[in-house]
């Protein structure tokens, strides 16, 4: 059997209206690859889920479907993953629910890589925006992938802060994969298929529908070693992902705020349940054990000893802002940045609110 007759019988499994992961596990459990299930009589599929969902699975008529899907796969970078392909991401199958099937445009590979999810608020503060930016940033050039859901506010800013880095990011969304939503990330997410991955479970075509996102939702936080809020609301769905990681076993991190904005109450009600407070990139990569960068990264992204030095001794102990850096130092901003974020990375330098930098103290 060729790729393209394999890849049709996945999506004939889980291309029917009514027959949702948890029927397409049991069969798979009890049959094998999809050409079996379809193989076996209906009196035994309907011994394992059910006369009414064997009749719907084997009465279907879904090539028109099948063909739209293979189509869309012989596209550049486009791929169909099953749950029997190697390439499909390992840590979805430790979670209790994984999707049978997954569309994915852009690099495969980053499925199996080791990542953090970092989610919040669809409306967040600029100082929210700017955190899950640099957290995002110094993930990725830590070697990890950064995951999340191509919303708009913090999703989108973790996604471009990975982007402006080593561009190792996913975005799971809850439409189909020929869909972008919100219409205000079309850029975003053909920048996100260019250099990292987007991936859906949803057929071809799926509209966005409230009940997608928080079932998307689970993907994010499966995938990743962790889940970082950076700025939510009690009423988040943010909040959800993170109670998805902590079912899944994963850890779950939240980055506090003013006690009087609405936009921290939901970090602040996750540190309370358990949630470890986020302060500095280390808090987060220290806990998760993954210590430094892998080996081969490129020398250009890493400070010089001499210059992060240099920069210290400029810093001093007390706050200052990136221009202050930049005119203290004479190098130039973006120097300072990437220098600052490989400081903090190394927890010598924490990020204060208002753009403010402060050095911490290793006495």
């Amino acid at each position: 059997m060729d790729a393209a007759e394999s890849s049709a019988g996945w999506l004939r499994l889980t291309l029917v209206p009514g027959v949702g992961g948890e029927s397409q596990r049991k069969l798979l459990k009890a049959f094998g690859l999809p050409e079996a299930i379809f193989a076996a009589g209906r009196s035994a599929l309907g011994d394992v889920i059910g006369d009414r969902t064997a009749r719907l699975l084997l009465d279907t008529d879904n090539r028109a479907a099948v063909d739209r899907a293979l189509a869309w796969a012989n596209g550049t970078n486009q791929h169909l993953v099953c749950l029997a392909d190697p390439e499909y991401p390992q840590a979805l199958l430790q979670i209790p629910d994984p999707p049978t099937l997954l569309y994915v445009r852009g690099r495969l590979s980053l499925l199996n890589q080791p990542a953090l999810a970092v989610v919040g608020s669809r409306n967040p503060t600029p100082q929210g925006r700017g955190n899950a930016e640099r957290f995002a940033a110094a993930f990725a050039e830590a070697g990890l992938g950064v995951v999340s859901g191509l919303a708009l506010g913090i999703d989108a800013a973790a996604h471009r802060g990975a982007l402006n880095a080593t561009g190792n990011t996913i975005a799971f969304i809850g439409t189909g994969i020929d869909r972008i939503y919100p219409a205000a990330n079309q850029q975003l997410a053909f920048d996100i298929a260019a250099r990292g991955a987007i991936a859906s479970e949803f057929p071809l075509a799926t509209p966005p529908a409230a009940a997608n996102f928080p079932r998307r939702n689970r993907l994010i936080s499966g995938i990743s070693r962790g889940v970082l809020v950076v700025e939510a609301t009690t009423e988040s769905g943010s909040l959800i992902t993170a109670r998805l990681a902590a079912e899944q076993g994963r850890e779950v991190f939240a980055i506090p705020g003013s006690i009087h904005s609405p936009q921290s109450r939901g970090c602040h009600r996750l540190i309370k349940q358990g949630a470890k407070l986020a302060e500095a990139v280390a808090d987060v990569i220290e806990e998760i054990g993954w210590a430094s960068a892998p080996a081969g990264r490129p020398a250009s992204a890493t400070a010089g000893a001499a210059e992060a030095g240099s920069l210290l001794l400029a810093m001093g102990f007390d706050p200052c802002s990136l221009d202050e850096l930049t005119q203290r130092s004479g190098l130039t901003a973006d120097a300072v940045s990437v220098i600052l974020l490989h400081l903090e990375l190394d927890g010598q330098v924490a990020c204060l609110p208002g753009g403010h930098y402060q050095r911490i103290s290793q006495a």
